[in-house]
């Protein structure tokens, strides 16, 4: 597609996300009440399951077909000294997620989800049947020296997210969870809350990885560097993305607004993907009561960024791995919350007395 075209997909499809039906969530808390419990005591999983409904427009949604969206690409600010690993580690792990030795694969495992793993940008050559590859860049370019991606791949990679979520929805694939592999990804995420979140680059950069102290305030330096190089227009969420973002942020983005318009719950992973979630909301606002926050990672402003996006987080596990880790966890919260408005007696049925 030529760039205009690009545009122009984007803006359809931002046009074409339903409304929540508000009316659908009142209904569901409505019947939350008749249950036979004190109102409101089940917390954070009776508000899931309204808004369960807001979003699918059906009182008990079956989301029994789920599947995490793992994109991956490499960075070329990797050559300032901003991680702990080398490149080298994103191929791999790309090869370790097909062959279901990573995190990710155990817990959707146990959580009946299907791991699809999409190469957005990957600075090598991969090959395995199960890979989609969309790759749009081979690693971005280094940020501290110029723009990460160009505005048309940046484009690309977020149609590609829009296009992977829409084929899924398809198959039948009717709840979706992100995830990311790419070393230097915190950089990039922490540049992009710093410019769309307001955060300074002290709040918005974390020790990823596990970094040292050295290494920290290097990465705080870097961060300001590639935002004072590139000026990103706040105002602009793909020219923020092409600059200082990624790839598989992109793709993670086109993700979330494709599951949107598809009238899909996507559940958010960590401090990568929440980066993601962020440049989404403000490309498409339509998309943000489609989202819900898995956990609070232990990267130290996440909970900053999430609040900036106007998101709670569900758990707290002092998790920091990416992948998708902590959205795929979720989705036993999500099983929860829709057994227990489908399956616990109301008070009439039981013969229990109301408060």
């Amino acid at each position: 597609m030529a760039i205009e075209e690009l545009e122009q997909k984007l803006k359809d499809v931002i046009m074409s996300i339903p409304a929540y039906d508000t009316d659908a969530a009142e209904r569901a808390r409505r019947h939350s009440d008749q249950l036979t419990k004190p109102p409101g005591s089940l917390g954070k999983l009776e508000e899931m399951a309204a808004r369960l409904a807001g979003i699918s427009g059906k009182l008990w949604p079956d989301l029994s077909r789920r599947a995490v969206i793992v994109m991956a690409g490499d960075h070329g600010v990797c050559e300032e000294g901003v991680s702990a690993f080398p490149s080298a580690v994103t191929p791999q792990m790309v090869m370790n997620f097909l062959h279901g030795g990573a995190a990710v694969n155990v817990l959707a495992r146990q959580a009946g989800a299907e791991v699809v793993c999409v190469d957005m940008g990957v600075a090598a050559d991969l090959s395995h049947p199960d890979l989609i590859s969309r790759k749009v860049v081979y690693g971005t370019a280094n940020m501290a020296k110029g723009a990460a991606m160009s505005r048309e791949q940046t484009l690309q990679a977020i149609v590609a997210g829009i296009n992977i979520a829409e084929e899924k929805a398809k198959q039948g694939i009717a709840l979706f969870a992100t995830g990311e592999m790419g070393i230097g990804n915190t950089t990039a995420s922490a540049a992009i809350a710093s410019v769309l979140g307001g955060l300074s680059a002290e709040l918005a950069v974390g020790r990823g990885t596990g970094i040292g102290d050295e290494a920290l305030m290097r990465k705080i330096e870097v961060v300001r560097k590639a935002i004072a190089v590139n000026e990103p227009n706040p105002g602009d969420p793909v020219d923020v993305l092409a600059k200082v973002g990624g790839a598989e942020i992109a793709g993670l983005a086109g993700v979330m607004i494709g599951a949107a318009a598809n009238r899909c719950p996507v559940v958010i992973d960590g401090y990568i993907s929440s980066a993601a979630a962020l440049a989404a909301a403000r490309l498409a606002p339509g998309a943000l009561p489609y989202m819900l926050a898995s956990h609070l990672s232990h990267e130290h402003a996440h909970g900053a960024l999430l609040e900036v996006i106007g998101l709670s987080p569900i758990i707290h596990l002092e998790m920091r791995l990416g992948e998708g880790t902590g959205a795929v966890l979720c989705f036993h919260l999500i099983d929860a919350a829709l057994q227990l408005m489908t399956e616990m007696a109301t008070f009439d049925s039981a013969g229990v007395s109301k408060g």
